[in-house]
């Protein structure tokens, strides 16, 4: 994940390709596929815009930047989502 952080700084920007598992026991990087899509666990269910909330506070916290810079670009309702990142 380190690769995408020297992204955010040297472009001011990065696309996460990301596929969530919601309803795990705790919100954490699980693996990375060969097509650069991230697996991510999340701790919250898949109800009411609960699993996307906690996967937006995760990655404010990892990529230390606003919540107003986190946007979900497809996939808000869907396991597999395309998230930019701005600085």
């Amino acid at each position: 994940m380190k690769e995408y952080l020297t992204k955010l700084e040297e472009k001011g920007e990065v696309y996460l390709q990301i596929k969530v598992n919601p309803g795990s026991a705790k919100t954490e990087f699980k693996d990375k596929l060969d097509n650069d899509t991230i697996k991510i666990n999340v701790a919250a269910p898949p109800e009411r815009g609960k699993a996307n909330k906690e996967l937006i506070k995760f990655l404010v916290k990892f990529f230390s930047v606003a919540k107003d810079n986190i946007s979900v670009i497809s996939g808000a309702g869907e396991r597999l989502k395309l998230i930019k990142i701005i600085k």
